[in-house]
């Protein structure tokens, strides 16, 4: 089954797939009659769309019975990034379909939303932890933050004064801020309050995506 949302990319025809067209960013009513039937969804669109797909399996606790492969609508997709997906439709689409599926970390925050390719918090003040340890407390000009197989499961990258200034990477588990508020941003959607307290969280469950062929 390949869930294209609208607006994006109609892509080619294949025998014994079934392609169904839904909202940009669906919902419940458009994922959750589709989890019965399937035990592995191809969603062909953005990051945001993705994650609102991968939201639905983790509220209906169907993380570990669905797989999910992912075709991005665009070149610059964090999460074709992050886990070296193809970006070219159609190799993408092939390897969605018929590749192994290699769990990579789900992330989730404190609001009930969850992210999977990058979360970004631009100029703020405050005190930001990752774990137990402070890596901010101050002025930043701006914190991103994407899942991590390498490390407990968050990347933290912090940037601090000028342009010419290296940010400073950590590996956590968990990012938790206090600030300024300010309205941080998930997988290119901007959260639609500003928020003075902000956490970053890797789920006890993967997020089971295709990410590698047979």
């Amino acid at each position: 089954m390949v869930v294209c949302p609208e607006g994006e990319p109609t892509l080619p025809e294949i025998d014994d797939v079934e392609m169904v067209r839904v909202p940009s960013r669906p919902g419940k009513a458009d994922i959750d009659p589709l989890l019965g039937e399937h035990d592995h969804l191809v969603v062909a669109g953005t990051d945001a769309d993705l994650a609102a797909v991968a939201l639905r399996l983790l509220r209906k606790e169907q993380l570990s019975g669905v797989s999910l492969g992912f075709v991005p609508s665009s070149p610059d997709s964090d999460v074709a990034r992050i886990w070296s997906l193809p970006t070219q439709p159609l190799r993408a689409l092939a390897l969605a379909l018929r590749g192994e599926v290699d769990p990579v970390p789900l992330i989730r925050d404190d609001t009930g939303g969850v992210l999977v390719g990058r979360g970004v918090i631009g100029m703020i003040r405050g005190v930001a932890y990752c774990d137990e340890h402070t890596v901010l407390r101050g002025p930043a000009r701006s914190i991103e933050v994407e899942p991590d197989t390498s490390g407990p499961g968050l990347m933290v990258r912090v940037t601090k004064g000028t342009l010419f200034k290296r940010p400073s990477t950590q590996y956590a588990r968990a990012f938790q801020l206090g600030c300024i508020p300010t309205r941080p941003s998930s997988d290119g959607v901007a959260h639609p309050r500003a928020m003075s307290r902000w956490t970053w969280y890797r789920h006890t469950e993967d997020l089971r995506l295709v990410r590698g062929l047979d």
